[in-house]
C-alpha cells in the first residue's frame, strides 16, 4: 500500500511537472534554479558552522550574508531583522518609544544635541549639550551613541534616571524622565513668510504626513491676505507613496493622474489618481528642491512640474524613481524590496541611476544619454527622464568654506551656543535676533583654546599638484617655486575667521536659536538669508513672471547626474541619533 501511494505520489508530481513545464517552461527553470541554490546555501551554512576552525556567530554570519546579497541589487532592498524593526517603524510613522531628543558622541561621552519641544526631554529641561555620565545608575563613560540611544529608548510610560553634567553647574544633575510614545511631524514649520505668501516645511512622507500639509494650509488661509504658498521640500528623503499622492491632490483636481507604477509583478503596474475633493485648485506655488530631495518628493515636484501647477525652484533632486514595499519575513523580520519604477503624469521616470546594469567593478552608472527622453507637461513644456527633477528656475547652492565645515564637525559652534545659553537667559523674537560683533568676537575667543583645522580647495590642488609632480619625477626642478607658492596659499585662521564671518555667523545665530525656541527657531533662522526663498517669493510677487515659466515653450537642457551631497545644514542632525 505504502509502494502504491509512493507511486501516485510520483506520478502526480510528475504530471503537474509536465503541466507546469508546458504551461511556463521558464517559470519552473527559474524554480529549480532557486531551489537548487537554496539547499546549496543551507548545506554551506552548516558545514561552515560545524566545521569551521573558530567559533562563529550564525546571526551574523547570516546578516552578513543577506545584506551583501541585496547590496548587488540597489541601495533600497534591505533586510530589517526584528531587532530593528522599531527603528523601521519610526523612518514610516515617525514614531518611537523615547524621551524625545537627538544626541551625539563627544569624545568619551554622549552629549544632547537637540531635546524636542512638548516632549519628556523639553519637559524635564534637558539641554542641548547636557553631558550623559549615567543612565539609570550604570556609569556610560566610552559608549557610543548607539548603545545610549537602545537605553533611552522603551515603552511609553517608562521611566528613566540620567546624571547628567551641564555648562554653568558645578555639580552633575540628576533628572527622572518618563517616557512617551513620540510622533515626529512631517510638517516641521509653517507659518507667513511675507505679508502675503505661506510656508509649509515638509521633512518626511510618514503615515499622515498629507492631514498635516492640509491641516497647515487651512490654517494658512484662514489669513485673507495669502495670495500664493511656497512648499519645501528641500533635503525631504521622501517615504510613503500614498502620502505623496494625496499632498498632490491638495492642489490638483479630483481624477487627475499623479504618479504611476510599473514592476515585474503585474499587481504593482498602477494608475494612482487623486481621490479626493482638493484645498485649493489655483493658488499659485512654488515648491523647493535640492539634491536631497527624493523618492516621494520627486513625485511630488515632478506631478506639481508635469501638470503645470506650481513652479519648481532650486537645484535637480536626487533622482530615485523606485518603488519599496516591506514582505514579511520569519521571526517577525522584515524584506524591504523595490517591486516597481514610478512614473510622472508625464510618463517620466526619474531614475538616476541604472542599478540593473552594473560594471564589472560592481560600480553603477546613470541612465545613459541615448536612453533618456523628452516628455511634455500639461502646457507642452519640455521636461526629461532619467536624472532627477529640473527646477524651472535653478539657483546654485550654497558652498561653503572649510573652515566652517571644521567648526561644525568638530562641534565647536555647537559647543559655544551652549555657553551662549548659559550667560543669556533669553533672546529675542527669532526676527529680531542677531548676533553682536562684539558676541562674534568672543566666539573667536573661545576658538583660541580649541584644536580645528582644515584644507582648503586650493591646498588640495597644490598637494594633488605636488603628488603628480612626485610621480613625473619632475618635483626636484621645482621644489623651490612648489615651496613658495605652498607659503603663499597656506591658509592664516585668524583672516578666515573674518573673511567668513557673514557665513559662519548664520550658523552660530542658528544654533543658538535652537536653544530657545528649538527645531522651529533653527529653521526660522535659517529662513532670514535663504537664496532659495528670496527667488520663490520674487516669482510669486511677479504674477506675469510666474505664469510665463509656466507657459512657455522651451528646449530644457538634458539631466546631468549629480551625486548627492551633504548640505552642511544636515551635518550636525546626521550625525546624531534619535531617541
Amino acid at each position: 500500500m505504502k509502494k502504491l501511494n509512493s507511486k501516485l505520489k510520483i506520478v502526480i508530481i510528475a504530471s503537474s511537472i509536465g503541466l507546469v513545464s508546458l504551461l511556463s517552461y521558464g517559470f519552473v527553470d527559474s524554480y529549480f534554479e532557486v531551489s537548487k541554490n537554496l539547499d546549496i546555501f543551507a548545506t554551506l551554512f552548516r558545514e561552515l558552522n560545524i566545521y569551521y576552525v573558530d567559533e562563529t556567530n550564525p546571526g551574523q554570519l547570516m546578516k552578513k550574508g543577506i545584506d551583501d546579497m541585496l547590496a548587488s541589487l540597489d541601495p533600497y532592498t534591505n533586510y530589517i531583522p526584528e531587532s530593528e524593526i522599531e527603528d523601521y517603524r519610526y523612518m514610516t510613522t515617525g514614531q518611537y518609544g523615547g524621551i524625545g531628543a537627538l544626541i551625539h558622541q563627544e569624545g568619551d561621552y554622549v552629549v544632547i544635541s537637540e531635546p524636542y519641544e512638548g516632549f519628556p526631554a523639553q519637559k524635564a529641561d534637558l539641554r542641548a549639550g547636557d553631558k550623559i555620565l549615567k543612565v539609570n545608575d550604570i556609569d556610560v563613560k566610552g559608549k557610543k551613541s548607539d548603545d545610549i540611544s537602545k537605553f533611552l529608548k522603551g515603552q511609553a510610560n517608562s521611566s528613566i534616571k540620567l546624571l547628567l553634567e551641564r555648562e554653568g553647574e558645578k555639580k552633575p544633575i540628576e533628572k527622572t524622565i518618563n517616557r512617551e510614545e513620540i510622533k515626529i511631524k512631517s510638517v516641521s514649520y509653517y507659518n507667513m513668510i511675507s505679508p502675503s505668501i505661506g510656508y509649509i516645511k515638509l521633512t518626511g512622507f510618514t503615515e499622515n504626513a498629507a492631514n498635516e500639509v492640509k491641516e497647515a494650509l487651512l490654517d494658512l488661509k484662514k489669513k485673507p491676505e495669502l495670495k500664493s504658498l511656497v512648499f519645501d521640500l528641500r533635503g525631504n528623503p521622501g517615504g510613503l507613496l500614498k502620502e505623496a499622492i494625496d499632498i498632490v491632490n491638495l492642489f490638483a483636481d479630483k481624477g487627475t493622474t499623479v504618479v504611476s507604477t510599473k514592476g515585474k509583478v503585474k499587481d504593482w503596474d498602477n494608475v494612482h489618481k487623486a481621490l479626493n475633493n482638493p484645498v485649493d485648485l489655483n493658488i499659485p506655488i512654488v515648491v523647493l528642491v535640492d539634491r536631497g530631495s527624493a523618492s516621494a518628493s520627486e513625485i511630488v515636484s515632478g506631478s506639481i512640474q508635469d501638470l503645470d501647477r506650481g513652479v519648481v525652484i532650486g537645484q535637480r533632486s536626487y533622482g530615485k524613481g523606485l518603488v519599496q514595499q516591506t514582505r514579511p519575513l520569519s521571526y517577525n523580520a522584515q524584506l524591504k524590496v523595490t517591486v516597481a519604477k514610478y512614473y510622472t503624469p508625464s510618463g517620466r521616470c526619474i531614475q538616476a541611476l541604472d542599478y540593473s546594469h552594473r560594471n564589472e567593478d560592481g560600480s553603477v552608472d546613470k541612465v545613459p544619454d541615448s536612453l533618456i527622453s523628452a516628455f511634455k507637461t500639461k502646457n507642452g513644456r519640455i521636461v526629461y527622464d532619467g536624472g532627477g527633477i529640473a527646477p524651472d528656475i535653478a539657483v546654485e547652492s550654497d558652498k561653503y568654506s572649510a573652515l566652517l565645515q571644521s567648526l561644525v564637525t568638530k562641534n565647536l559652534i555647537f559647543n559655544y551656543a551652549t555657553k551662549y545659553r548659559v550667560t543669556h537667559e533669553t533672546i529675542p523674537a527669532i526676527k529680531d535676533f542677531k548676533l553682536t560683533d562684539a558676541e562674534y568676537d568672543d566666539f573667536v575667543s573661545f576658538l583660541n583654546t580649541k584644536e580645528y583645522d582644515y584644507t582648503t580647495k586650493t591646498e588640495k590642488a597644490l598637494q594633488e599638484l605636488t603628488d603628480d609632480a612626485k610621480a613625473d619625477k619632475t618635483l626636484d626642478a621645482i621644489k623651490a617655486e612648489m615651496d613658495a607658492l605652498k607659503t603663499k596659499i597656506s591658509h592664516n585662521k585668524k583672516e578666515d575667521l573674518v573673511k567668513y564671518k557673514p557665513e559662519i555667523k548664520q550658523f552660530l545665530e542658528e544654533e543658538i536659536a535652537s536653544r530657545y525656541y528649538f527645531q522651529n527657531g533653527r529653521l526660522e533662522a535659517s529662513l532670514k538669508d535663504d537664496k532659495e526663498l528670496k527667488e520663490a517669493i520674487a516669482v510669486l510677487n511677479d504674477t506675469e513672471r510666474y505664469t510665463k515659466v509656466l507657459t512657455t515653450i522651451v528646449k530644457a537642457e538634458k539631466p546631468m547626474y549629480n551625486p548627492e551631497k551633504t548640505k552642511l545644514k544636515d551635518i550636525h542632525k546626521r550625525q546624531s541619533s534619535e531617541n
